[in-house]
This record gives C-alpha cells, sequence and structure tokens, in this order.
C-alpha cells in the first residue's frame, strides 16, 4: 500500500453499534472481529456496546422530532458527538420475533433520528451526522434461513428497517450480512465461518471507504490490501 493509500485508510472512521444483551454472545463476537479488522487496515472505530452503556432508548415526549422546538437531552447530544465524523454505521443485533431489539429502535429514533423531521424524511434531506455515509447491518436468528426466506423476514427486515433507515436519513447505500441457526448449540467450526465472512466484509467495507467503490469494481483484490 502506499503512502497516499495509507494516509486515506487512517482518515476513514467506522461507529460499531451492538444490541444484546449477553456480553460473550455471538454478537458480541462480530463486534470484535469487525473491530479488529478495521484496526488492522489502519483505520478508526468506535464501538458502541447498547447494553453495556445502559442506553436509554426510550423517547421523551419533549423529544419528539414533529414539535417546533423538541428537545435534545445530553445523552443523545454526547452520543451524536461520539459518532460525529464516521464514513460507516454498523449495526450488530438478533433478530427477535421479526424485527431489532427494542434498545436497537430506540437508538435509531433518539440518536439517529434527533433533529429530523417528517419533512426531511419525505425530501431525504442528507443529515449532518448519517448523510451519504453507509449502512452495514450484521443480523443474527436462532432459526433457519429457509424459514426466515418463506416468513418473509430477509424482505421485510429490509424495508422497513435498512432501506427506511437509508432513505430517512440520506444515507449512501447499504449492505447486509444474515447468519441464522445462532444458538447455545452452534458448533466452532460454523462461528469461525461465520466470523471469516464477518472480516472479510470488514475488509471489503475499508476498501470502499479508502479507495471508492468504482476503483473496487475495477480491481476487486484492492480489499485483500487490508487482509491480515
Amino acid at each position: 500500500m502506499s503512502v497516499q493509500e495509507q494516509i486515506v485508510a487512517r482518515e476513514a472512521r467506522h461507529a460499531v453499534i451492538l444490541c444484546h444483551p449477553d456480553p460473550h454472545s455471538f454478537n458480541r463476537a462480530i463486534a470484535d472481529r469487525y473491530c479488529e479488522e478495521v484496526h488492522a487496515a489502519g483505520q478508526d472505530v468506535v464501538l458502541r456496546d447498547l447494553y453495556a452503556m445502559h442506553f436509554d432508548p426510550v423517547l421523551q415526549a419533549a423529544e419528539r422530532p414533529t414539535l417546533p422546538n423538541p428537545i435534545r437531552f445530553g445523552d443523545v447530544t454526547a452520543e451524536r458527538n461520539i459518532l460525529w465524523g464516521c464514513d460507516v454505521f454498523v449495526l450488530i443485533y438478533p433478530i427477535w420475533f421479526g424485527s431489532p431489539p427494542a434498545m436497537m429502535k430506540g437508538y435509531v429514533e433518539r440518536v439517529f433520528g434527533a433533529g429530523v423531521s417528517p419533512h426531511n424524511v419525505r425530501e431525504q434531506t442528507r443529515g449532518d451526522l448519517l448523510g451519504d455515509k453507509r449502512l452495514l447491518s450484521f443480523t443474527t436468528s436462532a432459526m433457519s434461513g429457509p424459514w426466515l426466506a418463506q416468513e418473509g423476514q430477509e424482505l421485510g427486515l429490509s424495508a422497513v428497517f435498512d432501506d427506511y433507515i437509508v432513505h430517512a436519513f440520506g444515507m449512501h447505500s447499504r449492505e447486509h450480512k444474515r447468519f441464522a441457526l445462532i444458538t447455545g448449540k452452534t458448533g466452532r467450526n460454523t462461528a469461525a465461518t461465520y466470523l471469516c465472512d464477518v472480516a472479510q466484509q470488514a475488509q471489503r467495507t475499508c476498501a470502499q471507504i479508502a479507495f471508492g467503490e468504482e476503483a473496487l469494481r475495477r480491481d476487486p483484490q484492492l480489499a485483500r490490501r487490508f487482509s491480515r
């Protein structure tokens, strides 16, 4: 990697937002592996573990963005300051009863949605925090892939959560990696294979940010420059 490419890589920043109550969960392993790969690529990453933070997901009446002058509470301001300048937002969570955990939904409402009015959503206004940035999601489920497909889970979640977030906040693009049959009985080989997928996605995302989509399409091997 040239000196110029290294400088570009170091300037990039990833926000990894983890939502799982078990500190030893596979979701946590996904977050840790992603962060390790980003650091190895010479890029910056900030991890936000919502349960460890005791994040309050409850949107208060005074915060509603439909109000003329909604209040922005201190915890939201502090969180947005931490996320400021990130190039990609990585959401990691289990699928519970067909949707993200309530805490993740509350994070989107309170932090991502702070100051975003219905007019902004309709016009797909590019906000100062998320505008033109990337969305990457990793989700796990105890159910099988065929069962999830039969229930319309993939298309449904993509439409009501991924696509909506991208459009509502004027983001650049979105990708979603799904891991099925994640239970206490998941074998080590399966877990290792999934974590290898996480590492490859992290390397690809680092390359997308560092070199741009067009350059990566011309030369897919650019992502290998970030592999260990």
